[in-house]
């Protein structure tokens, strides 16, 4: 069974930084692309971040980029966001998700079945 467990979120001042976890079982994660997505309050669904398998290429959505950095340790089945200056319009629930097939990443979340549980990030002074 494909389990994504997300951890490392909290509140935030604007301005401060998070690091994200996301612990993988049932697959090899090494065998699939994977990203990052947000839900904040009253709003769909948004891709932030993603990574090929091999995690030699990784792509962000144009409103983390500079910010935020993707990586992943397949020895550890660990995948992990880490978030710098964080705004108040990052506030959101944070997901990982897995890419049902392919190794190479992809912004489309249609792409993604699997998903974690969330963990939530508030960003407020």
């Amino acid at each position: 069974e494909v389990q994504l467990v997300e951890s490392g979120g909290g509140l935030v001042q604007p301005g401060g930084s998070l690091r994200l976890s996301c612990a993988a079982s049932g697959f090899t994660l090494s065998n699939y692309a994977m990203s990052w997505a947000r839900q904040a309050p009253g709003k769909g669904l948004e891709w932030v971040s993603g990574i090929n398998s091999g995690g030699s290429s990784t792509s962000y959505a144009d409103s983390v980029k500079g910010r935020f950095t993707i990586s992943r340790d397949n020895a550890k089945n660990t995948l992990y966001l880490q978030m710098n200056s964080l705004k108040p319009e990052d506030t959101a629930v944070y997901y990982c998700a897995r890419r049902t097939f392919g190794i190479y990443n992809t912004p489309y979340l249609t792409e993604y079945k699997y998903r974690g549980q969330g963990t939530q990030v508030t960003v407020s002074s």
